[in-house]
Parts: structure tokens; sequence; C-alpha cells
């Protein structure tokens, strides 16, 4: 059985260095548990060389970011090639936080076809902006879908991808005022219909497909039974080692 997928999104936090240590120093305690799930740290990049020391013990690096190029003299841009020599596995791109800062659609899919050449995974992350009873939401879902995953081979390159459905109107919302598991089992079913239409089933079955939004240890229980999700993106949740603990517990159904 595939284990559940946990990707820690520490964005820019926490402040110091030294309260990064502290964080991997406090989810270390618990490291028999995540051991049991695929576990991702994507930390600032200027903690890299603190948390890619100890990566492989209990997680995996991971990256919030990278150019659509693989290799060249960019001006304070850290590329692939470079991210690979920290033992970089996976990618987080087309985040609601950078499409928010104007990244397309286009742009995201030259960046997984980098993420594939350079040998590290896209996490592609997808959510629509608002949620109407008429569905024109998942009109936007689709496009974005087709648009950022447009141009990859589906016995290769598709098979290697993960996904993260990201409604951006979820996101900072108390655990009780973020998505339903109703709501969110309808999305997903979406997802893996586009996902079939666009590369077929046998290939649809194998990208994961995660859950990120206002997960938090209240919710997170209930936003794994039924709906259909491989795992979760966590954002500020992961900075808070008791409450991430409860998370990974969560996918592993104790």
């Amino acid at each position: 059985m595939t284990k559940p997928i946990l990707v820690a999104n520490w964005k820019n936090h926490p402040k110091s260095l030294n309260e990064a240590r502290m964080l991997l120093r406090d989810l270390s305690r618990n490291a028999l548990r995540y051991k049991k799930v695929s576990f991702f740290i994507a930390p600032p990049l200027a903690y890299f060389e603190s948390v890619a020391s100890r990566a492989g013990s209990f997680y995996h690096l991971a990256t919030q970011d990278m150019p659509p190029f693989f290799h060249g003299t960019y001006t304070g841009v850290v590329t692939p090639d470079i991210l690979k020599s920290f033992g970089v596995r996976l990618v987080i791109l087309g985040h609601s936080e950078q499409r928010a800062l104007g990244e397309t659609n286009e742009a995201v899919s030259q960046k997984i076809k980098t993420a594939f050449r350079s040998g590290i995974t896209p996490l592609v992350c997808v959510g629509e902006t608002s949620r109407d009873q008429d569905g024109e939401h998942f009109e936007f879902l689709r496009e974005q879908l087709k648009l950022s995953l447009a141009g990859l081979n589906r016995t290769t390159d598709a098979r290697k991808l993960m996904l993260a459905y990201e409604p951006v109107w979820a996101i900072g919302k108390r655990a009780e005022d973020a998505i339903i598991p109703a709501d969110l089992a309808q999305s997903v079913i979406f997802i893996k219909k586009v996902l079939v239409d666009m590369f077929g089933r046998a290939t649809a079955e194998l990208i994961p497909v995660l859950y990120g939004g206002s997960v938090e240890s209240d919710n997170a229980r209930a936003l794994v039974s039924g709906t259909g999700i491989n795992g979760f993106l966590v954002g500020h949740a992961s900075l808070d080692a008791r409450n991430f603990k409860i998370i990974a517990s969560s996918l592993l159904g104790k």
C-alpha cells in the first residue's frame, strides 16, 4: 500500500535559524510516526543547509519554488542544479501565493517541465478563488489543470506528478470555517475526472491528490475520511510540532 504524503511548507518561517533547528528537534521526537508517511519539509532557502543535513532520517527535503530554467547565470536565482546538490526531492509549484503575485498557468507548466528534467518531483497546486452554488468554480479548476499540465507525456512525466488541491477561499480560515469533507470529496472526484480525460485512467490513478487550505489538528481527521485525498500540504500548522503530529496521525488512521 502506498504511503500517505505529508508536506510541510514552512514558507518564510520560523523567524530564525535557531528556531528552525528547535522545530526539527521537536519533530524528531516523533520520527517513527513520520517514517510511516512520505514526509517532506520545504524550508526557506536560507535554512537549507541545516534542514538538508538531517534529510533522510525521517523526512525528505523539498523546495517552495524553482525557476523555469535548468541552469545559467541569473543574479538572485537558485537554479535546479543547486537545489539538487542539497538533495531536494520535491518542489511546490503553482502555490496560490505565487499565483497571487502574477504567476500564470503557462509559467507553472514550464516549471513542471524543468522539474522533470532536473529529476525533482513537482507538487502542483491548483484551486479556485471562490466557490459558487452553480459549479462555475469547476470550470476554473478544469482550465487551471489543463493549462498547468499542458504538454506532459502521459506515460512518463504525468505518472510522476503530484497535485495539491488548494482552494484559495479556504486558506487562512479557522478549521471550522474551512472546506467541509463533502465539498472536498466532490472536488477530488472532479480533479480525477479531468486527469482521466487528459492522461487516461491508468495514469490518472497514479497521480496523488493532496489537500491544502487551513489544515489543522482539529479538522485533519475529518478531511481524510472518505474524501479520496492521498495526503496533506500543510502551511502554518507545520510550525507547531504537537499539532503537526496530530495531522500526521490522521493520515495513519490513529
